[in-house]
């Protein structure tokens, strides 16, 4: 069976900490060596603090061993006395600090289970003011003359002394800190209904925005798959209309080409033969044989053949630069009404963008349409 020991066991009744270096006078009673080193500087009789039993000559004093390993295992263990990271310190305690326990409105101090059953011992006649272990002390005490803050001034909404109620606050409307706290309490009570009710209604909000966000997202997702998609088939259709435009001016200058071409060679060799027949006549003009001139200027003087290059052939080859501007014109409608269109698309998301902060935010909400406006 385990034996079960207390750390107050193995406390210095001096420092009333754990004993540091401990020594065991002849009584039987374990000290830390400078506290009872200090203890006996100071006396003429070499006593015990706790049993009184007397000693002469002054004893030696020599280290407990056994007593020191025993305490050294009792601070690894860190026994629950020991404050922990949050808890409120005792003020008396050196070295090593214990959780406080109680804490002296009066005194202004926290105290650990010993030193606070000290303290009842030493004002057991008169006892002193006490709360529950609190890290706010000066808090609770009157800055300026020092004194417990016992009632509150409504007029100017503060806790203070009784001091103050004759001085700074006289002829204020002054209650104990008991009665504010109770009509505050009835306060908190509705503010903590009224906020029950906003998360309350916050809760079920929650999930209906969640599911609206999710929607949102499907729906911009659908849209961009959808836009993407006409977007393809828009450039699908314009490079159709492309390759047919192109395919019809390569058409059109083929068939004028070829219309021209036939008629082209005609006049060609029609050139050829009144060159040739120019020559000819030119000849004849230098001949000095009458009858020659005149059997042969028969023959030469009438025209040859004349090719026929009418309206209809030049009217088929005239330029493209028609067409081309009525390319440009679509260019510039398309790109018009693309805008136009895209504009609408974005003005609709601004209105919704708009709805969507008025509901968090209605200033927000208006800043937003006032810029819409002015770049509209």
């Amino acid at each position: 069976m385990a034996l079960q020991v207390s750390q107050d066991e193995f406390m210095c009744a001096v420092c009333l900490d754990l004993l540091k270096d401990p020594v065991t006078i002849q009584c039987g009673h374990s000290y830390c060596k400078s506290c009872i080193t200090g203890c006996w500087d100071q006396m003429r009789v070499y006593s015990c603090p706790q049993c009184r039993q007397t000693f002469s000559p002054r004893p030696a004093l020599a280290r407990n061993t056994m007593l020191a390993e025993v305490v050294e295992k009792l601070k690894k263990t860190k026994l629950s006395a020991d404050c922990d990271v949050g808890d409120v310190q005792c003020d008396i305690c050196t070295g090593r600090k214990y959780k406080a326990v109680k804490s002296c409105l009066m005194c202004l101090e926290s105290y650990c289970q010993t030193h606070f059953e000290r303290h009842e011992e030493f004002h057991s006649r008169k006892p002193h003011k006490l709360t529950e272990a609190t890290g706010r002390l000066q808090e609770m005490i009157c800055q300026k003359h020092e004194k417990l803050l016992e009632v509150f001034c409504r007029t100017d909404q503060k806790c203070i002394c009784m001091l103050c109620t004759i001085i700074e606050h006289k002829n204020h409307d002054i209650v104990p800190v008991a009665d504010q706290r109770t009509e505050k309490q009835k306060q908190l009570k509705e503010t903590q209904r009224t906020l029950q009710q906003r998360i309350q209604q916050r809760e079920k909000d929650l999930p209906q925005l969640k599911e609206a966000v999710e929607s949102h997202k499907r729906s911009a997702q659908t849209a961009v798959e959808d836009s993407e998609t006409i977007f393809t088939e828009l450039i699908h259709s314009i490079e159709r209309r492309r390759t047919e435009l192109i395919r019809l001016i390569r058409d059109q200058e083929k068939t004028a080409v070829s219309r021209a071409k036939g008629r082209l060679e005609r006049l060609e060799q029609e050139i050829n033969d009144l060159r040739r027949r120019d020559a000819e006549l030119e000849q004849l003009s230098h001949t000095q044989d009458h009858i020659q001139f005149l059997q042969s200027f028969q023959s030469l003087s009438a025209p040859p053949e004349s090719t026929d290059v009418n309206d209809d052939l030049f009217s088929s080859l005239v330029s493209f630069d028609a067409l081309r501007e009525s390319v440009h014109q679509l260019r510039d409608k398309l790109e018009d009404f693309c805008k136009e269109e895209l504009k609408k698309i974005s003005d609709r998301g601004k209105v919704l963008q708009i709805h969507l902060l008025s509901e968090t935010s209605p200033s927000s909400a208006h800043i937003m349409e006032n810029i819409i406006l002015e770049m509209s």
